[in-house]
């Protein structure tokens, strides 16, 4: 009741926030005339001029006016589209660092440009983040045109580029590219071995198109980057046959559909033991006996792969492979696979070939990416539903914008059938009738599977419709085009994303550009192009006539946003529309989280076949349960993320050390402070403090020193030199490897000693990295049974942690150490292409010679396992990368 009182005496902060954008549009509406009479030239001058006030200590804010005007005139010139004055004021949400949430249709993509061209200005760059490649691509072409006619330069990144193609897009004003390729851009520069062969510069300003689909839905799932682990896939065929025969028995398993989670109950274990030695995999001892780890982590993981996952809905199988499919938009994610075991487990279910295990080599939250951006911003048609999320984890103000003509489609109450094939019956019914009329149809379904069970029904009562899946992705586009045409219906797969709007009458660009590829003469692609334009025109009028796009949805999806991201492919730019959802009792949103009370209802009030209840209390119960949903992922991610935060700050300490190294042309004060700790960490472990000489563990220290720093002291004779304590003896064995290793620098050469002590120094802090963040990994899948013994999971995870970090680096500092001890120059060389003229040394053969410079360039480009440049058929570190 406060709330509402505040609201009523004060405004909603959504409405004040509005009116101060508000007052700003007549400025920027007042310029129009005078920057509509400027040339073309004297249009594109004004980006030299607010870049020279820039240097002279204007801000961008004091530009804004100016620049938003500029970009307004450029685009009406360059597109044909001249922004509104809602998406003025969206533009100005974007600079301020927010989201602006504007329906499906308002042009959220135009209003990109005046953020963008602003915060371009600086020259720190500005990137622009879509959801998928075909949309970096498509608007990254589209919108250069704008920035080139004003002067700025624009770069996209997609997957296959090489890293000089990706430098370039990236210093580029403006870059387009996808979250994973942005993501994936920083983990990788973060395993370069050289400044100068990162690709990223500093992170300035972001905007993230979609921002719910990237930093709500796609937050699930962290990036990794990773290496081929150990070989074990036939243990995984094995296990699965096992498995398979398992789950058909009863009361083996139980699983948590809430949770996602399946465990073995007592009776499952003691029959999984009992198949597994029948199968052989058990050789001695029990399921959870310590050297039977492997095969218990086996067979969770195909319990999982066979309890929890289903084909057509999480994943298909293409050409023998497994791809998963995104929940949220119904495409194929390529080249993603589910991590720790779960993506091998699910090939053996299908029967296909198993790729080999990765081992996480960097790993990193979308959430704390995007956390790196000084200033970040967004938008989407959907985000208030969320905007609790937005605020606590990125600090980021959702704004709703007002639409630029009134909404008209109307919203239609839910029908909630008994059955799943009632609800679908029904479906099909209503689609004939509206079809029946010319009325144009876009269905959305919730699953591949749903949109087959539906496409099956209507070729039984002979309508004609297209179908837009992962399994169809490639027409996606040209199905998308056609959409709004008199007639068309078009089931969809989640129509979240799409990118694409569909405009009643079809889409004229679209249309055009398919029927006039591959005509050359100028005058019948004028022609066509005329006829076109006439044929959608008159289309669009039927359509308006008929009542617009007529949405159906056939389930309510987990998120509310999906749910509006569907009906507002309808009703675009103040057109007519209709929506409806149809539901059933046995659909997965009631059936688990819905009320007990609901189902039971609906059987009391003895429902006939074919019948369904549409009332707006079912509406609101169904909003309920979607908040229930929203509540818990939201409670899942922040979790996940907590504990990301603990891995994000050793991972931030990691890169910015790794970077200072790469940065630093001799490391060899870094290696000595090293030696120098080594060397005192093993004095204090082989003799105790403040002891006798009979105390210490003599032999042991020599064996250490010996191993680690590859030199014989003679540490008992030391020791029986009068005053000999564990500091005078640390100085003496310091001296000694710090004059061995002058020595060996001395051989090797000064020059590439240097760059023997950066490639070790860099390769180790890797090797340390990457098994740390394995342990980590392990460390976090069983940190929550501490809660059984009364203990936060999470501080224990912290402590852990932080005691893993300290051992890792001890680790390090033993691995550098000893790399570098063990040096030793090449006497026999493999064959040798011939050296640069003036680099061999007198007296060398061609074989024995290599030039500083190319064995420098082989220590930074040439991973150890790969073969070695030289061509003798080995790998670089048992050849020419063996000295270190």
């Amino acid at each position: 009741m406060l709330s509402r009182l505040a609201r009523a005496l004060f405004g909603h902060s959504n409405d004040r926030s509005l009116k101060k954008y508000q007052r700003r549009v007549p400025e920027i509406n007042a310029l129009e005339p005078q920057v509509q009479a400027l040339t073309d030239d004297e249009l594109k001058g004004k980006t030299v001029e607010f870049r020279q006030r820039l240097a002279e200590g204007a801000s961008l804010d004091d530009l804004l006016i100016e620049a938003f005007a500029v970009c307004r005139e450029a685009s009406r010139r360059v597109l044909g589209m001249r922004h509104f004055d809602v998406q003025l004021i969206g533009g100005m949400v974007l600079h301020d660092g927010r989201i602006a949430e504007m329906r499906t249709g308002e042009g959220k993509t135009l209003v990109g440009t005046l953020a963008v061209y602003l915060n371009a200005l600086s020259g720190k760059g500005v990137h622009v983040v879509t959801v998928n490649d075909y949309l970096a691509k498509r608007d990254a072409e589209e919108m250069s045109r704008l920035y080139g006619f004003l002067g700025l330069t624009t770069g996209v990144i997609i997957p296959n580029l090489t890293d000089d193609q990706r430098r370039a897009a990236y210093g580029a004003d403006i870059t387009y590219g996808t979250n994973n390729e942005f993501g994936f851009d920083y983990l990788r520069d973060n395993m370069k071995y050289s400044l100068d062969e990162m690709v990223q510069r500093a992170f300035s300003f972001a905007i993230v198109d979609e921002v719910d689909s990237i930093l709500i839905d796609e937050a699930r799932t962290p990036l990794i980057i990773s290496g081929p682990a150990d070989d074990s896939s036939d243990l995984y065929r094995h296990v699965d046959a096992v498995i398979a025969r398992l789950v058909k028995e009863q009361d083996v398993f139980e699983k948590d559909e809430k949770l996602r989670t399946v465990t073995l109950t007592e009776k499952g274990s003691d029959r999984v033991e009992e198949l597994l030695q029948e199968a052989g995999l058990l050789h001695e001892g029990g399921l959870y006996d310590l050297h039977n780890i492997s095969v218990v982590h086996h067979v969770q993981q195909s319990l999982r792969a066979r309890t929890l996952f289903t084909r057509d809905v999480d994943y298909i199988v293409r050409d023998g492979k497994v791809m998963l499919i995104d929940e949220f938009t119904g495409r194929m994610m390529d080249g993603r696979r589910y991590s720790d075991g779960l993506h091998q487990a699910l090939e053996a279910k299908e029967g296909v070939e198993i790729q080999q295990e990765n081992q996480t080599l960097a790993s990193i939250t979308f959430q704390n990416y995007f956390r790196l951006y000084p200033k970040l911003a967004g938008m989407t048609g959907t985000a208030m539903t969320e905007a609790d999320e937005f605020a606590e984890i990125y600090n980021l103000q959702v704004v709703e914008i007002p639409t630029n003509l009134p909404v008209r489609r109307k919203d239609a109450d839910d029908e909630v059938y008994l059955t799943a094939e009632e609800k679908y019956e029904a479906v099909a019914e209503l689609v004939r009738k509206v079809h029946e009329t010319g009325q144009p149809i876009l269905v959305g379904t919730a699953s591949i599977e749903q949109s087959e069970v539906l496409s099956h029904l209507l070729r039984q009562k002979r309508i004609p419709h297209n179908v837009l899946n992962a399994r169809h992705h490639e027409r996606e586009a040209s199905i998308i085009a056609q959409a709004g045409a008199p007639g068309a219906i078009t089931i969809a797969t989640n129509m979240a994303g799409r990118g694409t709007d569909i405009k009643l009458g079809g889409n004229v660009e679209m249309l055009v550009a398919e029927k006039t590829a591959g005509i050359e003469d100028e005058a019948e692609r004028a022609t066509v192009e005329e006829q076109v334009r006439a044929q959608v025109a008159a289309d669009h009028k039927k359509v308006h006539e008929l009542g617009g796009l007529y949405v159906i949805g056939t389930e309510r999806h987990e998120s509310r946003r999906v749910d509006n991201q569907l009906r507002g492919r309808s009703g675009r730019q103040g057109d007519p529309g209709n929506s409806r959802f149809f539901l059933s009792l046995q659909d997965d949103l009631i059936r688990i989280f819905g009320s007990d009370r609901m189902g039971a209802m609906m059987q009391k009030m003895g429902l006939k076949r074919g019948e369904a209840i549409v009332h707006p209390w079912l509406n609101r119960a169904l909003e309920k349960a979607q908040k229930k949903v929203e509540a818990r992922n939201f409670d899942m991610r922040k979790n996940t993320l907590k504990y990301d935060d603990v891995m994000n700050a050793q991972r931030k300490e990691v890169y910015a050390q790794r970077r200072e190294y790469m940065a630093s042309a001799d490391v060899s004060g870094v290696i000595a402070d090293m030696r120098g700790k080594v060397i005192e960490e093993l004095v204090h472990a082989h003799i105790p403090q403040n002891s006798f000489v009979e105390a210490w563990d003599i032999d042991g220290l020599a064996s250490e020193l010996h191993r680690i720093l590859n030199l014989d002291m003679p540490i008992a004779d030391w020791a029986k030199e009068d005053g000999m304590d564990e500091e005078h003896l640390i100085d003496r064995i310091e001296d000694t490897a710090t004059k061995a290793h002058a020595a060996r620098s001395a051989t090797v050469g000064p020059e590439m000693m240097r760059l023997i002590e950066k490639h070790i120094l860099l390769t180790s802090f890797d090797g340390a990295w990457k098994e740390h963040l394995h342990g980590l990994d392990q460390m976090r899948q069983g940190i929550g049974l501490r809660a059984y013994a009364q203990r936060d999971p999470l501080n224990e995870y912290k402590q852990e942690a932080f005691q893993m970090f300290t051992y890792m680096l001890e680790d390090l500092r033993i691995r550098v150490v000893q790399s570098v001890s063990h040096v030793q120059p090449v006497s026999e060389a493999p064959t040798m292409p011939p050296a640069p003229t003036g680099m061999m040394e007198e007296g060398a053969s061609e074989e024995e010679a290599l030039d500083t410079a190319t064995l420098a360039r082989w220590l930074n480009e040439v991973p150890r396992n790969a073969p070695c440049p030289c061509g003798s058929g080995q790998k670089f570190k048992h050849c020419h990368g063996r000295m270190i």
